[in-house]
């Protein structure tokens, strides 16, 4: 267990890092071209793309198949070498092929993700330079997968620092040499320098990302070299299992497609796609550091108790680390409502719109995390046919939802998608953990439950203690402290954040809370260990 809690430390804090650069690259990146603008949403959607369809053939079926695939190999003679080098051909074949196809159809994609006519033109000579990024994505994937396999956690929590820093550096560039919209250089016209440098400069940042990882293979005991013989490695064995989660992400695009059109049907001036990246961003800051560190930690070890068919051990590493995610997201989910405005107010000064899209995202975030913990339980079984079906029920809510908000005003269009995202969540997340007993025969449902309503009782009071403050301090209105700017912003979050902390776990001492000790234990005993050394 000491080893987990290591592995988790060392991803969170490579996460940690990546994801400060990454408020600083999105800081940047909305100093150059606002957040409610003409070139915001084109830009957003233009990303978003490519994530779209890297989404579909690598993240999940990545994630789904290649841990588990790779443990099995591991018994081979060669270490599972022959298998990882064919497999790594294979993916960037697909990658390459993919990324080709997806940038001549640039026009065709743009159109079908609801880019408004108008935008219609910039959203595809962006989409032109940040498409080639899902091949980059899909290597990333590819090879930090393999090398978290081979228990080698850190290089893939911090190559993506790489990738910030060389993305800040081009858009501080952009921002010297055709300056800033913040300051009042709207950029009516785009020239190619200034697409070339704003979206390429984010696809070279992804490219070093990826790259870097090779860097990384001989430490583990490899040597990358192509290998086109794809036959006699249990290839088609992952691929039967990549079918279901192929299907997931399908249904799971077509959501996020539907997503898209409506919130830019509110026009570019109110909050759209680039807005709701934004606020997913700041959104995804705890379960990036928090869920994804834990549960990447716990998977491997998952997938080998699966494969010995240690059902009990593979039960009790599931039930730490679900009540591990959910004793912190719980309390970052609590902070980040209250201090929605503020943290908004940093980005820009369309804070309000920004904010309240965060707010509705915030809504689930709990169960966004313990989906992601229930989806890589059922995957180091693997099981990828019951993750589509709970699947499945979060794609039906999103659609009927989503498209319901079409009657919601513009000025909280974007919002309201994000609030029925929300919703899709919880219901799959009761699902996913509903269908994860039946398959195991229990997930130590009652001590989790018996965590949970702790957390989230503790996590209220927290919240009426901060709401209670943020008034003190002047509350959200126009020309309050707390919005006054971002100086004032960051004070005023960092301030209602220790008083929420303190809260939060003063209410779990009085609750008699098992997990907070448990949680707090490694802290006091580096503490103690210093005081000894210090006599």
């Amino acid at each position: 267990m000491a080893s987990v809690g290591r592995a988790s430390a060392l991803l969170a804090s490579g996460t940690l890092v990546s994801r400060l650069l990454g408020f600083a690259k999105a800081w940047l990146l909305v100093q150059a071209i606002g957040v409610v603008s003409f070139a915001a949403n084109a830009y957003g959607t233009a990303t978003a793309i490519p994530n779209s369809l890297y989404a579909i053939i690598a993240q999940g079926i990545l994630n789904a198949i290649l841990v588990p695939q790779i443990v099995r190999a591991s018994v081979n003679p060669d270490g599972g070498r022959a298998y990882i080098n064919k497999l790594v051909t294979l993916g960037m074949v697909v990658f390459a092929a993919v990324a080709l196809v997806a940038t001549f159809l640039a026009p065709v994609l743009v159109a079908l993700f609801g880019v408004p006519e108008s935008q219609r033109a910039l959203a595809t000579a962006f989409a032109y330079w940040s498409l080639p990024q899902i091949f980059f994505l899909g290597l990333y994937t590819l090879l930090g997968e393999v090398l978290n396999a081979r228990k080698s956690f850190g290089p893939f929590t911090w190559a993506p620092v790489v990738n910030n820093i060389v993305a800040i550096a081009m858009l501080g560039a952009f921002i010297l040499a055709f300056g800033a919209f913040a300051t009042g250089n709207p950029h009516s016209q785009w020239s190619f320098g200034m697409i070339a440098l704003l979206a390429g400069g984010a696809t070279l940042g992804i490219a070093a990302q990826a790259l870097i990882l090779f860097v990384f293979w001989r430490r583990v005991g490899l040597r990358f070299r192509f290998d086109f013989g794809w036959r006699g490695v249990e290839l088609g064995t992952a691929g039967k299992a990549a079918g279901w989660t192929f299907a997931m992400l399908i249904a799971t695009q077509v959501a996020g497609v539907i997503e898209l059109n409506v919130s830019n049907s509110a026009g570019a001036a109110y909050a759209g796609s680039f807005a709701m990246q934004n606020a997913w961003l700041i959104f995804m800051l705890p379960h990036g550091i928090i869920a994804v560190s834990i549960v990447t930690a716990f998977y491997t070890r998952m997938a080998e108790h699966a494969h010995r068919g240690s059902i009990q051990d593979f039960r009790q590493d599931f039930s730490s680390a679900a009540r591990s995610i959910m004793f912190l997201i719980v309390f970052s989910s609590a902070a980040l409502i209250v201090t929605a405005y503020p943290i908004a107010r940093v980005f820009t000064q369309d804070y309000q719109a920004m904010g309240l899209v965060l707010i509705a995202y915030l809504v689930g975030l709990v169960p966004f995390s313990l989906v992601f913990m229930a989806q890589r339980a059922f995957y180091s079984l693997g099981d990828t046919r019951t993750p589509f079906l709970f699947t499945l029920a979060q794609v039906a809510v999103i659609i009927v939802g989503v498209l319901l908000c079409f009657l919601a005003p513009p000025e909280t269009r974007a919002a309201s998608v994000a609030l029925v995202v929300s919703i899709a969540s919880v219901v799959q997340a009761v699902l996913a953990f509903a269908l994860l007993r039946r398959r195991t025969g229990g997930v130590d449902g009652t001590r989790i439950l018996g965590s949970l309503w702790r957390f989230v009782l503790a996590g209220l009071a927290s919240i009426a203690a901060g709401a209670g403050f943020l008034v003190i301090l002047g509350g959200v209105g126009q020309g309050a402290f707390p919005v006054s700017g971002p100086v004032a912003a960051i004070i005023a979050t960092a301030v209602i954040g220790v008083v929420m902390l303190v809260v939060y776990v003063g209410f779990l001492v009085i609750l008699r809370s098992p997990d907070l000790e448990a949680g707090i234990a490694p802290v006091l005993n580096r503490l103690r260990g210093r005081a000894r050394a210090s006599r």
